[in-house]
């Protein structure tokens, strides 16, 4: 495979991330910034290629705000991850959603409006493959005058896993969609735009940190792979999460942490080792067509001492390793502050049972597809497949335009059956489409529990992501989803709040959240190609009775959908 870049883009990236390391905590100040997408041409050791790019940087550039902030991001030819956007769907960017695509050559300003997030979050692009290179860091400090809850740290450090592709990224699942097959699996995983040393011809550029010893670290780390769950570890370090998704967790230490697609880590490090070269590695976890390349950076201490001919390499959990990401996600606890309070609805008012499945769609005009008994690859929940309609939703939900969607999406599953059986049977591998969403009421208490299958022997977790909320993830296990039983082992006293989270292969995940943010919120799987093939849904929520409860009017300008 290739290696990264031209001296320039190198140059610029490595300047982002000595700002981002050093950054103040003092207030930015800034309204209003200018971006760019266009293609860069990175020329690497061993090939050459364009990728599309913000700004010229792969990673993206960072995004510095304090808790409560506005910024304004006027983007030149798409989006924002993670951030709630109070009564604001206008600006949050999933294509045909709560908007159509920046057209070529032209403008869009997106407002990011935050409220209690604190922590790390990420922005990325929402239109078919383009976040690959397409997205960054949203670093969100306390409020001016507020302090973390946990000692400040000595100093902090992007970590961004990312996908590398040979070839062109939308020509890829824009072929695959076409053939009805899988789409090509990524060629490398990256830190920070590196696959590390582990590979010759990335060798020297691989992402490199220098520690002192004694000093603490912050480490905030975002999954931005297409595909792909990870471990990640430091050699001979025990790693602290103190939060995830924007939201504070009591303290949980590891010597590893997992983290899905879309998911994103604030997780102190000590420099407490001999002063040596330490390895920080992450590989996938589990998947039909994994990636299962490692990836690697390399920490160093400063001073003086003679310097190892190769990097200590930690020991990552196997791939399959199920029981090490059972361990680790059921250690995530909600940290309450003052700032900060627990708002775990106990009573629900909407309750939904969602199946989540790999399935197959008939190939159009009765020709012959490239995916299983010669039908197109799709994906489901509650055996509907997801149809992006010609105008976004937000707009013909806003200005009452009928025909682009239909209100009833199914709380319940439509085929009732052994969900993880295995062999899976043939008859449920076929799956409807549409454009089916649901209408919450303002101030619902919502239940969401989503249930995996084994149709198509789908080996894998689905990170689902919720936009607009974040939610609290009160229960997981393995196995059918017992109404009877299983809402007896919830945890409803301080379960983390999240706004991704990885449901247990052939098992399954509940989360509840208030529905107070009104808008139209996109919900899909972060695995790419399972969104790409109609893994998602969308919940209107009806505006409050006053005008701090309902939506935002829209912007001046909208991007036009023809």
């Amino acid at each position: 495979m290739g290696c990264y870049k031209s001296s320039l883009v190198l140059e610029l990236l490595s300047i982002l991330l000595i700002q981002v390391f050093f950054v103040s905590l003092a207030s930015k100040n800034v309204s209003v910034i200018d971006w760019v997408i266009k293609e860069a041409n990175y020329t690497r050791l061993c090939s050459t290629k364009e990728i599309l790019t913000v700004n010229g940087l792969f990673p993206g550039p960072a995004l510095h705000l304090h808790a409560g902030d506005t910024l304004k991001v006027n983007v030149h030819n798409e989006g924002t991850h993670g951030v709630k956007q109070p009564r604001n769907p206008w600006s949050d960017g999933p294509e045909y959603v709560t908007q159509c695509p920046i057209k070529a050559g032209k403008n869009f300003t997106y407002e990011i409006i935050l409220s209690n997030e604190v922590g790390t979050l990420w922005w990325h692009a929402h239109s078919d493959w383009s976040r690959a290179t397409v997205h960054g860091p949203l670093i969100v400090y306390p409020k001016v005058g507020s302090n973390y809850t946990f000692r400040k740290p000595d100093g902090e450090i992007p970590i961004i896993l990312g996908s590398w592709y040979k070839g062109d990224v939308m020509e890829i699942i824009t072929e695959a969609l076409s053939g009805g097959g899988e789409p090509n699996k990524s060629d490398a995983l990256t830190i920070n735009g590196q696959p590390g040393d582990l590979y010759n011809c990335s060798k020297p550029g691989t992402f490199k940190m220098v520690f002192d010893h004694g000093k603490t670290y912050l480490l905030r780390i975002i999954n931005a792979i297409m595909n792909e769950e990870m471990f990640l570890m430091v050699a001979n370090h025990t790693l602290t999460l103190v939060g995830t998704d924007g939201a504070y967790v009591k303290p949980v230490e590891s010597s590893y942490i997992v983290i899905t697609p879309g998911q994103t880590m604030d997780v102190l490090i000590t420099a407490d080792q001999s002063p040596n070269h330490y390895y920080m590695a992450a590989r996938a976890y589990y998947g039909v067509v994994y990636d299962n390349t490692t990836t690697t950076a390399i920490v160093k201490y400063s001073g003086k001492y003679s310097a190892p001919s190769s990097p200590i390499m930690p020991s990552l959990p196997d791939y399959n390793d199920t029981d090490a990401v059972t361990s680790f996600t059921n250690k995530l606890r909600f940290l309450e502050t003052k700032d900060h309070p627990i708002d775990v609805p106990k009573n629900v008012d909407r309750r939904f049972i969602i199946t989540i499945a790999l399935n197959t769609v008939a190939c159009p005009d009765g020709s012959t597809c490239v995916g299983p008994d010669g039908d197109k690859m799709a994906a489901s929940l509650n055996n509907i497949s997801f149809n992006h309609p010609e105008m976004d939703i937000l707009q013909a939900y806003y200005l009452g335009k009928e025909g682009y969607f239909t209100t009833d999406f199914p709380t319940t599953p439509l085929h009732v059956y052994n969900f993880t059986m295995d062999p899976m049977l043939g008859d449920y591998v076929t799956t409807t489409q549409g454009t089916n969403v649901t209408v919450l009421e303002f101030n619902s208490t919502v239940e969401i529990v989503f249930q995996g299958t084994n149709v198509l022997n789908a080996s894998e977790n689905h990170p689902m992501h919720l936009h607009g909320y974040s939610f609290y993830f009160v229960g997981s296990d393995f196995g059918n989803y017992s109404i009877k039983d299983d809402p007896k082992k919830y945890n409803l006293v301080d379960p983390p709040e999240v706004n991704t989270i990885g449901v247990p292969k052939n098992g399954w995940a509940a989360i509840r959240f208030r529905a107070d943010n009104p808008g139209v919120w996109f919900m899909h799987c972060h695995l790419e190609r399972h969104s790409s093939w109609g893994m998602g849904t969308v919940f209107i929520v009806k505006n409050g009775t006053t005008s701090s409860t309902s939506m935002r009017r829209p912007p001046h300008y909208l991007n036009p959908c023809t």
